[in-house]
């Protein structure tokens, strides 16, 4: 069972929905529904590519009509395997274009309009969508009603055993076995050869009967031997073979009986029943006449259009181009208004997939952003001077923005000041602000760390670095050599950075947890601004660090987790960002992400995009270089120009 359905325009206006519960109807009015969440963080994001969203234990699917930017959105209970939800989602699509295109398009239109201020704050009132939509409802219950039918049916088929139960044929004992008329009940037997069997099965009976009599006096000689029946229906009728009438050749002249025989180029009279009248009146349907042809298409004929609508999409495409397919087609070339289809774009999202995995692209992630894009182009008219390959590239220029642009605020500066201004009761402490650095073995973790940390000094906060790394050699030593480093930096006109950032350790072996929650708490009483807190080198598949990992997040709850990755990954983002986010999800995931190494991978810039794919959540900072200052942060145009450019 359904939960919810709606059709809705792409800039937000919701044109029809029905919630199927009254606890559907109350989440659909929510924020916090599946529909809301699925615009928020798959079609804003333009994850469109999956085949569902799953979320909270609600399964969504969606479709989109791209000439009239609609969406078609259906929820229903994860729990549910509801498999007619494709085929509804598909025939609702063709039905509601069929029957409202020209509203909808006129819709669209008023709102691409010059003044569209104007003209939406007064159209607004016009557009009544229960009035137009009214029948649409009965069509969408008719829709579903067959459907779910079908699908009840389906089941049955599947459930019900396919082996038929062997057939008992009990037959009284006889002596002799040579009599016995062998069936097989899977054999076809015609009407002669079934009553013969039944024949012999009498004389059958009728010789048992003569014998057992025999016991007693004199035996019936005539029961061993068939007789002829004793009724009408024992006998069988034997069938007439109508002799074909023959004609007369021959040398002598016909007569006029003969030649009337055989003129057959008028109608002849015969006596008793004509059989070549035919009546007329019953030839024609009375309901029909007084037909009137030009009245509107109404509800009535629903059902055909619910037929035509649920037939496969092969059927119509082999019949959709005609005698004059190819002409209409370079018609179209000319005059500029050519319908992308999947076979045109195929190719070029093909080259364009080649592309994206050329510039560090995942694999996955690459052909998740071409089959979005060619999701958004089907259906969509191509300008006259407008080939294919633009449109395909101004809708990926477009994607990858709208990927790499942060959902969420970057700025961490505001992030800070605005926990360290909260207003705070009067027995409470005010607690730091802390960040947690995770990523896998030799990504630059500790070195980026020290970044942030001069670059935090530089805004005038006092820091103080936590060595959580306790199973590398060296790695409590590395970061004792940047604390000195940083101190020895003149800030701001100062002729050091002493006081402004410290190193809290202890040694290697420990637990990091607990490591961390003494750096947060000695922070806190010594009036330290930022807790950066700098953690073990991991590979994704290594279980019992994870689970380390997972417990330090959980013990201590940062602020801000910050995922450390190379640009120069690849492939290997994918499975990095997934496992690590998972291992995170129970409590957290990933805030966000810092990206070293920017500086060595020239325009092969997508790992950016396989990262923010993954996880959603921006890339706070990039690391270009080896010193202090070497920290930057994305800018999403010149990222979306270095993948596009050839």
């Amino acid at each position: 069972m359904l939960d919810h359905c709606s059709i809705s325009h792409k800039g937000g206006i919701v044109l029809w929905s029905r919630s199927f519960t009254p606890d559907a109807a109350h989440l659909a009015s929510s924020s916090s529904s599946p529909v809301n969440s699925l615009i928020r963080e798959a079609l804003i994001e333009g994850r469109t590519a999956e085949e569902k969203y799953e979320k909270d234990g609600y399964a969504v699917k969606w479709t989109f009509v791209n000439d009239l930017e609609l969406i078609f959105v259906v929820a229903y209970q994860r729990i549910l395997q509801l498999t007619y939800v494709d085929d509804l989602l598909a025939a609702m699509k063709r039905l509601f274009i069929q029957y409202f295109e020209p509203f909808v398009a006129a819709f669209v239109a008023s709102l691409h309009s010059i003044n569209n201020v104007k003209a939406a704050a007064v159209q607004g009132s016009t557009w009544d969508f229960a009035k137009t939509f009214e029948r649409w409802d009965v069509i969408f219950d008719k829709l579903l009603k067959g459907l779910e039918e079908k699908a009840a049916q389906d089941r049955k088929s599947r459930l019900r055993t396919t082996v038929r139960p062997p057939i008992e044929t009990c037959s009284p004992p006889s002596d002799e076995h040579d009599t016995a008329p062998t069936i097989n009940p899977d054999t076809p037997q015609d009407e002669q050869q079934i009553a013969r069997n039944v024949q012999a099965l009498k004389s059958r009976l009728r010789g048992r009967g003569g014998r057992r009599g025999g016991r007693g006096g004199r035996a019936d000689l005539s029961g061993g031997r068939e007789s002829p029946a004793d009724s009408d229906s024992d006998t069988q009728p034997k069938r007439k073979v109508k002799a074909k009438t023959g004609r007369k050749w021959g040398d002598e002249a016909p007569t006029e009986s003969d030649m009337a025989s055989l003129d057959f180029s008028v109608d002849k009279e015969a006596s008793g029943v004509d059989v070549g009248s035919h009546d007329l009146q019953s030839l024609v349907d009375q309901s029909s006449w007084d037909w009137d042809f030009s009245r509107d298409r109404g509800v009535d004929d629903a059902d055909d259009a619910i037929a035509n609508a649920l037939r496969p999409l092969d059927a119509k495409a082999a019949g959709s181009e005609g005698s004059l397919g190819k002409f209409s087609s370079l018609f179209s070339r000319l005059t500029g208004s050519k319908v992308l289809t999947e076979a045109d774009l195929k190719p070029v999202l093909d080259a364009m997939k080649q592309h994206l995995m050329k510039k560090n692209v995942a694999m996955e992630i690459a052909d998740k952003v071409c089959e979005s894009v060619g999701e958004s182009l089907v259906g969509k008219k191509v300008g006259g001077f407008q080939t294919i390959n633009n449109a395909v590239r101004v809708a990926l220029s477009t994607s990858l923005t709208r990927i790499l642009t942060p959902k969420t605020s970057t700025d961490l500066l505001l992030s800070i000041r605005t926990k360290l201004s909260a207003p705070l009761a009067s027995n409470q402490q005010r607690m730091p602000y802390s960040i947690t650095f995770v990523g896998v073995n030799g990504v630059g973790k500790s070195t980026n760390l020290s970044k942030v940390c001069f670059w935090l000094i530089q805004n005038g906060f006092r820091v103080l670095i936590a060595a959580c790394d306790t199973f590398r050699s060296g790695a409590v030593e590395q970061l004792r050599v940047h604390v000195r480093n940083l101190s020895m930096l003149g800030v701001n006109g100062a002729g050091d950075s002493k006081g402004q950032v410290e190193l809290f350790e202890r040694g290697y072996g420990k637990d990091a947890a607990g490591i961390a929650r003494e750096a947060i708490n000695f922070a806190r009483d010594n009036d330290f601004d930022v807790v950066l807190i700098d953690t073990a080198g991991r590979m994704q598949d290594n279980e019992p660090l994870m689970r380390a990992l997972a417990k330090l997040v959980s013990v201590n709850n940062p602020d801000k987790i910050i995922f450390v990755g190379e640009a120069l990954v690849g492939n290997e983002a994918v499975d990095q960002l997934t496992k690590f986010d998972r291992a995170l999800r129970k409590g957290r995931g990933i805030d966000g992400m810092l990206v070293t190494k920017w500086d060595t991978v020239d325009d092969k810039v997508g790992a950016a995009l396989s990262m923010t794919y993954v996880t959603g959540q921006p890339i706070i900072f990039v690391g270009c270089g080896q010193t202090y200052t070497d920290l930057r942060q994305l800018r999403v145009a010149n990222v979306v120009q270095a993948i596009l450019k050839d």
